[in-house]
């Protein structure tokens, strides 16, 4: 689409400008402001400079140019001090003069703008697109095309493709889960001549683990302080015990998880959610499958939620330390 934008610029003599920032790799207001800068200053050097003045160069610049500045924010919603970057970024146009900002987040979070402060979305006079996940039909021919280029030709079966892209639509619409099956099975076949649909099918299980990894990494912090706290409880054997007094493993009190949440929260300082934040959180790690949440019924002392981990506990819990103690980093 920058590429798109920038013939459309060149062909009607506008001053206009881009930028795509990965906010994983700049999770701060001035982490992210200063990657930008860079883009349109190559030739200097402003680290060590305040985040301040790394915001209003910018916005010098969008006035000396009188260029249309358009920022790419992915994964914004992992930026610590998103109210910050987001409410400066949206006001900067009533501090120019000439030219403007745009500023485009992409996050696969739908719930990060309920975070916001009000004043900060009532400063983005947003236009929102959600996009629907891709069908058995767009998978397949994303595979297709991704195939021309991987694989010598007639080395990957039609059939393969088909079910590649009937597994990835089927489980998440996600073209990133068709495109690993697709790799997985090409790696698993090595020397033979041609990947079949029996090897998309032993690709599947290594593959459907890889996702829960990448889609924990995507996760907000403070929920994955939550499903950290499911993994740990989880992996100390901890479980309820029914009326009858039977110990069901593994399946874990709604409050138990929130006060070891808060704990794990003090250890990391940061700052902890309400319980109708984590009620929320908790909603949303069930909708991506990572665990499943049940009333207490019959048989349990009390009304409350009844959680269990999807996954191994082992797995998730090292993939979390490894998020969460980069983020400390």
């Amino acid at each position: 689409m920058l590429e798109q934008l920038g013939e459309f610029v060149k062909k009607n003599g506008i001053s206009a400008g881009s930028c795509y920032v990965n906010c994983r790799s700049h999770p701060s207001k001035y982490k992210a402001l200063l990657k930008v800068l860079r883009s349109f200053y190559p030739e200097k050097d402003f680290l060590g400079y305040s985040a301040s003045f790394v915001y209003e160069k910018l916005l010098e610049y969008a006035n000396e140019k009188k260029a249309h500045l358009i920022l790419v924010l992915d994964e914004i919603d992992k930026v610590k001090d998103i109210d910050d970057l987001v409410y400066s970024l949206s006001r900067g146009n009533d501090e120019l003069e000439s030219g403007s900002l745009t500023m485009i987040g992409i996050s696969n979070n739908l719930m990060f703008k309920e975070k916001l402060d009000p004043r900060t979305k009532s400063s983005l006079c947003e236009r929102e697109l959600v996009f629907n996940p891709y069908n058995a039909t767009e998978l397949c021919q994303i595979l297709k095309e991704r195939c021309l280029i991987s694989f010598k030709p007639n080395a990957v079966s039609e059939p393969a493709i088909l079910l590649a892209s009937a597994i990835a639509a089927q489980e998440s619409g996600d073209a990133r889960t068709a495109v690993m099956l697709m790799q997985r099975a090409g790696e698993i076949v090595e020397q033979v001549t041609t990947v079949t649909d029996a090897y998309v099918e032993k690709a599947k299980a290594s593959v459907e683990e890889e996702i829960i990894i990448s889609m924990i990494s995507t996760l907000p912090q403070q929920q994955q302080l939550v499903l950290y706290a499911i993994a740990q409880l989880t992996s100390q054997k901890r479980g309820i015990r029914k009326v009858s007094g039977e110990i069901e493993e593994g399946v874990l009190y709604s409050g138990e998880i929130f006060d070891t949440y808060l704990d794990l929260a003090k250890k990391f300082e940061e700052h902890t959610i309400t319980s109708r934040w984590y009620r929320q959180y908790i909603n949303e790690l069930e909708m991506y499958g990572l665990i499943v949440a049940t009333a207490s019924g019959k048989g349990i002392k009390g009304q409350t939620k009844l959680v269990k981990l999807g996954f191994d506990a082992a797995k998730i819990k090292a993939a979390l330390e490894k998020e969460l103690f980069k983020a400390m980093n």
